[in-house]
């Protein structure tokens, strides 16, 4: 089997398509689906998404990239949340979540100051009810990761993974995984594919972020989730192993970041 660790099937570029493209992945023998969150505003959108699909699961979180527009009460709506979803099996983690230093605008001054905030209110919510989180670290794994040294959460996985070896260390030493995509397929991606081929396989987990990353092949149209097993085709050879072992490993680490997938897979 093969898991998505990470794939916005309620987005936009796949209005009306969603579930005959979760149909499409299960046909490629993507087993699983991981549906994150964004804002309060697709927190039921992605629930009800999942309930249609026997593969596929769901996150609830807020982005950065959505918390300058997001409003303190956004975060007692997500508790409340949280708390409606702990019955539903499908509901897997806290996500999408995390810093993103990327965009100009976000990086200094008071909205970096919102999106800390809201980071660090989202990891007590992670810590108060057990679950992993689902990060989003572009341009910020150092700050992510001193958050995460202060609260301390059930572990998760570091999102579209792009940082040094010391960073990825210190992820993994927390209870992190990895995740690599699309990036990795491309042959200049020189510090994602050295670290894809030397971190500790059971650090490494396989996503698409569809409909966005697309992979060498697809860039620069629509990434889709039943591009997984291509994808681990170029991590098994990466890592110069059979693309059965990093199917069946890659899934195992999925299951250990995220325990509630046990239930499906």
């Amino acid at each position: 089997m093969w898991i998505d660790t990470h794939c916005h099937l309620d987005a936009g570029e796949f209005a009306g398509e969603e579930l005959a493209v979760a149909d499409e992945a299960a046909g490629q023998g993507v087993g699983m689906i991981v549906v994150p969150a964004v804002a309060t505003f697709n927190f039921q959108t992605v629930a009800q998404l999942a309930a249609q699909r026997s593969n596929c699961v769901y996150a609830l979180g807020i982005h950065p990239l959505y918390v300058p527009k997001a409003e303190e009460s956004d975060l007692t709506l997500l508790r409340q949340a949280i708390e409606a979803a702990l019955a539903d099996k499908r509901f897997v983690a806290i996500g999408e979540i995390g810093l993103d230093f990327f965009v100009p605008e976000l990086k200094d001054g008071a909205l970096r100051d919102k999106q800390e905030h809201f980071y660090s209110e989202q990891l007590k919510l992670a810590r108060e009810y057990s679950l992993p989180v689902l990060l989003h670290v572009r341009r910020s794994q150092d700050i992510i990761l001193k958050y995460l040294r202060r609260i301390e959460v059930p572990g998760g996985i570091a999102h579209a993974f792009n940082g040094s070896h010391q960073q990825a260390q210190t992820f993994i030493e927390l209870g992190f995984k990895l995740g690599f995509g699309g990036a990795m397929t491309f042959p200049r991606s020189l510090q994602i594919r050295r670290l894809a081929a030397e971190m500790p396989l059971e650090a490494i987990v396989l996503e698409t972020d569809a409909p966005d990353i697309s992979p060498a092949w697809l860039h620069p149209t629509r990434n889709t989730p039943d591009q997984i097993p291509r994808i681990g085709e170029v991590l098994a050879a990466l890592r110069g192993m059979s693309v059965q072992e990093v199917a069946s490993a890659t899934a195992d680490n999925a299951r250990a970041a995220m325990p509630r997938l046990a239930e499906f897979c």
